[in-house]
C-alpha cells in the first residue's frame, strides 16, 4: 500500500508561482512512475506532468515551459513547480503513483489563480 499526501496549494495572482509537494509513505520502494493531474470544475481530470522512476518527464502542452515536475526518491517526494500561473490553471491538483501494478491517488490540493 502507498499513501500520498499533497501540499502547497493555495490562492495566487495570475503570473505568480506555487510549488506543490506530494509525500509518499508505505511501500515506497515499489513506486515507479508518478505524476500530477488536475480537475477543474465541470471538467474531466487531465494529466499535467508525469515522471518515471529514472527521471524521464512528460509535460502537457498547456503547461509546457511554465511547470516543472521533479522527484526526490530518497525523500519519497514528488514536486510540481508552477510558474507564470494563469486563471485557467485553477483546479484541484492530484498526485498519482504506480506501485506493484496498482494506481494510487492523493486527496488533492486546491490551486486557485485570480486574474
Amino acid at each position: 500500500q502507498v499513501q500520498l499526501v499533497e501540499s502547497g496549494g493555495g490562492l495566487v495572482q495570475a503570473g505568480g508561482s506555487l510549488r506543490l509537494s506530494c509525500a509518499a509513505s508505505g511501500t515506497t520502494f515499489s513506486i515507479g512512475a508518478m505524476g500530477w493531474y488536475r480537475q477543474a470544475p465541470g471538467k474531466q481530470r487531465e494529466s499535467v506532468a508525469t515522471i518515471t522512476s529514472g527521471g524521464s518527464t512528460n509535460v502537457a502542452d498547456s503547461v509546457k515551459g511554465r511547470f516543472t515536475i521533479s522527484r526526490d526518491n530518497a525523500k519519497h517526494t514528488l514536486y510540481l513547480q508552477m510558474n507564470s500561473l494563469k486563471p485557467e490553471d485553477t483546479a484541484v491538483y492530484y498526485c498519482n503513483a504506480f506501485a506493484q501494478l496498482r494506481q494510487y491517488w492523493g486527496q488533492g490540493t486546491q490551486v486557485t489563480v485570480s486574474s
